[in-house]
This record gives C-alpha cells, sequence and structure tokens, in this order.
C-alpha cells in the first residue's frame, strides 16, 4: 500500500510481508526514511491532511501505528484499535482532525483525535467493515461493509450512522470523488438494478459458553456461493477447521471446509466455494441440513469445538436465501 503526503515530497510504502514502512522522496526516487512496523502485515495506510502524521494499520494484531511524516519519522503511537483492524482515513470535524479505522472484527469503526489520540467514538456499522474515504468537505465518513453487501454513511458531527446503501458483493475499498456529478441526479441514467450482486445470507458463529464472534456471508455466485468468515476471539497462532456438522453442537458427521491458523489476535478472514448455502439453510428433509462450526486442531487432529453456527442469526433486513 503506498500512500503520498499532502505536499506530494514523499511516498509512504508499508508492507504486508516484510515489517518496514520506507519512505521515498519524490525528487529523487531515493529511500530517505525506514519505519519499522511492529508486526509485518499492514494493508493500509493514510497521510493526515494537515501533513504532520502517516497512519498505519496492522491487520494481524489490531494495532495502528503512528509516525511523523517529516524526518526522522518518529513513531509516535502505538494504538491498540481492536481484530481484524481493517483501514484508516480521516476527516476535518467539529470536534478536530480526526482518523476514523475500521475494526472489522468488532463491526464497528472508531473515531481517534490525531492530537490526543484519544479514541471519542465508537460507531456501530455493520458486519466487517473494510474501506473508509471521507466527503470532500469532511461531513461524511463512507464506509464499505465487506460481509453486509452495503456501504454505510457517518455523520462525523455525531459519529453516528445515518444511511445504509446497498451495494456488490464484499466491499473491500471506496473513494469518493468531490464533485464528479454536478448535480443530486446526474449520472444515475447509467445505474442498473445490482440483481445476484446484492445476494447474499448472512450467519454468525458464537464461542461456547460466549458471546458471538465470528460472522459468515455466503456471496451467491449463481449454483454456488463464496463463503467469507470473520473470525475473531479464538487463540492466538493456533490452528483450526473451519466445518460443516450433522449436529447443532459441533459433533456428529464433520466435513471440512477451510483450515486455518488464527493471527497474533486470534482473528482471521477464512473463504471458501461452494453450494454452501443449500446446505446450511436446505430445503429438503431436516436430517440433510448442517451446521458451520469452528472446531480446534490438537495434534494434528480434529479436537473440541469452539464456535458454534447461531440458528437465528440472520439479521434484520437481510436477504436469506432458502
Amino acid at each position: 500500500m503506498t500512500i503520498f503526503s499532502p505536499d506530494g515530497r514523499y511516498g509512504y510504502v508499508c508492507s504486508s510481508f516484510t515489517p518496514e514502512t520506507v519512505v521515498i522522496s519524490t525528487k529523487t526516487y531515493e529511500i530517505v526514511g525506514r519505519v519499522k512496523q511492529v508486526s509485518p502485515f499492514c494493508p493500509n495506510i493514510a497521510a493526515s491532511p494537515d501533513g504532520k502524521q502517516v497512519w498505519l494499520t496492522l491487520k494481524d494484531l489490531g494495532l495502528v501505528m503512528v509516525f511523523s511524516a517529516e524526518a526522522p519519522f518518529d513513531v509516535l503511537r502505538v494504538i491498540e484499535t481492536g481484530p481484524i483492524t481493517n483501514h484508516v482515513n480521516f476527516a476535518s470535524t467539529p470536534a478536530g482532525q480526526l482518523a476514523y479505522v475500521t475494526i472489522g472484527g468488532l463491526n464497528q469503526v472508531k473515531a481517534i483525535r490525531t492530537d490526543t489520540f484519544e479514541q471519542i467514538a465508537t460507531i456501530p456499522v455493520g458486519a466487517l467493515p473494510h474501506g473508509i474515504w471521507p466527503s470532500g468537505d469532511g461531513t461524511r465518513v463512507y464506509v464499505g461493509i465487506e460481509n453486509g453487501n452495503a456501504v454505510t454513511a457517518i455523520d462525523t458531527a455525531t459519529n453516528r450512522v445515518i444511511a445504509t446503501i446497498p451495494s456488490g458483493q464484499a466491499a473491500q475499498a471506496l473513494v469518493y470523488v468531490p464533485e464528479a456529478a454536478p448535480t443530486e441526479t446526474a449520472g444515475v441514467e447509467n445505474l442498473h438494478p445490482l440483481g445476484i450482486a446484492s445476494a447474499a445470507s448472512y450467519l454468525k458463529l458464537a464461542a461456547v459458553g460466549g458471546a458471538s464472534f465470528t460472522t459468515v456471508a455466503l456471496f451467491d455466485q449463481g449454483l454456488t456461493q463464496v463463503l467469507q468468515a470473520a473470525v475473531a476471539g479464538l487463540d492466538a497462532d493456533k490452528a483450526y477447521v473451519l466445518a460443516l456438522t450433522s449436529n447443532t453442537d459441533g459433533t456428529g458427521q464433520i466435513e471440512p471446509i477451510a483450515q486455518f491458523t488464527t493471527s497474533g489476535a486470534g482473528t482471521q478472514v477464512v473463504s471458501a466455494v461452494g453450494p454452501i448455502r443449500q446446505i446450511v439453510f436446505p430445503r429438503e428433509p431436516r436430517e440433510l441440513r448442517r451446521y458451520l462450526a469452528i472446531i480446534a486442531v490438537e495434534n494434528g487432529k480434529l479436537g473440541r469445538p469452539v464456535q458454534l453456527q447461531q440458528i437465528e442469526s440472520v439479521p434484520s433486513g437481510a436477504r436469506a436465501l432458502q
């Protein structure tokens, strides 16, 4: 991921495999600074509009790092934000310059002051918020809801969601272009109904004996679906299997879908493809139904179920395709 300073002097390039962000001079094309990342997985980076700070997200550990936008590019703060910290962007608001961070594992956006690093708002926005971008005047912040097929609009004066806009499947990023349309109605003549691009089913998995942690979206692709699970609340750096089970308690016949290892924050985004909706929401007799579960891998073998599908878990207004 690359972002440029507002004055165009520097390009800041973070890494998703090497724990280092480099600063490049746009005049000489040489590396003029190196910033050590706390972890090697940075999916997003943003420069503050006042040209003083650079913020980057560390998805695997649920952190945000802030460093000075000017040499010697010192690290100013490391902030614990939450599991599956995705993107960050800025808005100038009545409360001052704020950084808005999407926290996929908590289904929240957090608003943080850039002067004191105080968190001033936690905004529920929907399942697995990802990309985020402010309006040109800073009065709105728009968020792509990856597991919700929507874009939410946040009023930066109140830090509340004021609109939810249906969109295509699995929104991961978006860009706001100021004055792209000269009027409110210009450009709509080329818009078309979303059709199958809006079709999805939604589930939740809850920890055994605990609260809900994992959201699951089944994006329809015709006869099959793309399953995407935003897994959170597990032990760090451990192996698990997302599976179909014949019993609601995660036992019985077990059919593994995907094996994964959690991040240092106990999270992961797990994907699979198949006719899964027809299995977890069957029209046929009850005995053919299967249930999603996350099962721990212990000594190389399937162990205990740790998260189970919540049967009545389709959110209000969501399409449950049965």
